[in-house]
């Protein structure tokens, strides 16, 4: 009670204030609602975050804020909800420029009809930059500020990413099969770790390990990656489980599934990322909470593939941790973490015959510190806490579309869209604020897909015209 009094008579000459010696921070972000993501789900009303150069180093009531700091930059936000940065768990950067390419197929001819036979002939290194800084600038204005990526030329994205101002975790790419980018597994392995290094001092930037997927690598392959890993202490990211066609296959050629050959060579435990997911049985969720494993839950990519739902409420049931991804534009078509996070919560209620699963906060949860946890960096992202670094988002909540509000965790998951985000942070650092970004000119964002398209579109026109 005396410190609120003091804070209303500050201003009188013969009153000291609060805090005699204001303390300077860098940023000052005063928010009507701040959800931190914690464990007690915890929403503040009217409070500042204080960010000192990439930090956050205190959190607290709006106007003992302004009495104990001066800021060089301060932000009010008083129609706004300020959350963590939302975290992409599984995507292919580099694939946006294939948005809408091959659109109303399945999985398999998708993949061997389509996208392979265009990547032979159009991934290249310049290419890999130009589709990533394009991807980079729709998940800033998404509010996205972390992606888990896999594909070619990884050192490419890493420029992309960089020059956004992004943080990314970025798959070393391993195959068996040689690419433009590489001839065969070792190949592969080797640029992966000439890249690792050339960015190992980027504080953005962090790596795994990526075996495409179990279909795609041999056992001889498995056992390097698992080597590798942990002699590198790096996390392990594959695509696993996404169709039923794999395990058919890889019943037959092995006489296993996919997750039981992996967890014969000791791939799985607790930095290990699969994504999808979609189909597992009782005592494969089983096996997946027992070695600690995370899922990358990409409902979008997979039911437009027609692969199928994530058995969701299972995993959470079984304690496995679930975090949002939402694969890559081309079997999405948006790098939109908002519409995972509300498709995510609908289908697990839908095929659950259960409303009270996977409730607001728990979709929010997974779109940011479950998603820190796949990727080992939940002790610097995912929530709103002091000490952590400050990757933020800031979202308006007055517009006409959604208001009223009563609860603003259930307003960002089944109301609010990426089009209302107005501000995105990445360590303390504005990235993007109402359609202006940072280090990326829109210009260069048109060139990049003037320059590609008119390719992408002829190659198109190729495998459309050899179907007929």
């Amino acid at each position: 009670m005396w410190g609120f009094f003091i804070g209303k008579i500050s201003g009188m000459s013969n009153i000291s204030p609060l805090y005699p010696s204001p303390i300077n921070a860098d940023l000052v972000i005063e928010a009507r609602w701040i959800a931190t993501v914690d464990v007690n789900q915890t929403v503040l009303e009217n409070h500042a975050v204080v960010v000192v150069a990439e930090t956050i180093v205190d959190l607290l009531p709006i106007h003992e804020a302004r009495q104990k700091y001066t800021a060089t930059s301060r932000v009010c936000l008083d129609a706004h909800i300020l959350m963590p940065g939302l975290i992409n768990t599984h995507t292919h950067a580099a694939m946006s420029l294939m948005r809408g390419f091959a659109d109303d197929l399945s999985l398999v001819p998708w993949l061997e009809q389509h996208i392979w036979p265009t990547e032979r002939v159009i991934v290249t290194e310049s290419y890999v930059q130009d589709a990533s800084l394009l991807a980079c600038a729709e998940m800033l204005s998404g509010g996205i500020t972390c992606f888990n990526d896999m594909y070619f030329y990884p050192q490419a994205t890493a420029t992309a990413a960089t020059q956004a101002g992004m943080r990314a975790n970025l798959g070393l790419l391993v195959l068996d099969f040689p690419s433009a980018y590489a001839n065969d597994a070792d190949d592969y392995l080797q640029k992966g770790f000439d890249a690792h290094d050339a960015w190992r001092n980027n504080p953005l930037i962090s790596s795994s390990i990526a075996p495409h997927a179990p279909y795609t690598v041999s056992n001889q392959t498995l056992q390097k990656v698992i080597t590798y890993a942990e002699q590198l202490r790096l996390g392990i990211h594959t695509h696993l489980h996404e169709s039923q066609d794999e395990i058919v296959k890889s019943e037959a050629q092995y006489g296993l599934r996919p997750i039981q050959r992996l967890a014969e060579f000791g791939l799985l435990g607790p930095n290990f990322v699969a994504a999808h997911g979609v189909h597992l049985l009782a005592n494969e969720i089983e096996l997946l909470a027992e070695y600690g494993c995370h899922i990358a839950h990409c409902p979008s990519s997979n039911l437009k593939l027609a692969s199928g739902i994530a058995p969701v409420a299972q995993l959470l049931a079984k304690g496995v941790n679930v975090a949002l991804g939402t694969d890559g534009a081309a079997s999405n078509n948006r790098l939109d973490i908002f519409s995972e996070m509300r498709l995510a919560a609908l289908l697990a209620k839908g095929v659950s015959g259960d409303a009270t699963v996977l409730p607001a906060h728990q979709a929010l949860a997974m779109a940011t510190i479950h998603a820190a946890k796949a990727l080992g960096l939940d002790h610097k992202i995912g929530s709103i806490a002091v000490a952590k670094l400050a990757d933020l988002t800031a979202i308006k909540l007055d517009d006409m579309v959604t208001a009223p509000y009563y609860d603003p965790i259930s307003h960002l998951v089944y109301c609010c869209g990426r089009e209302h985000v107005t501000h995105t942070w990445v360590a303390g650092e504005l990235r993007y604020s109402h359609g202006i970004y940072a280090n990326i000119e829109p210009n260069e964002l048109k060139e990049i897909v003037n320059v590609w398209q008119p390719k992408l579109a002829q190659l198109k026109r190729e495998q459309d015209k050899n179907e007929r």
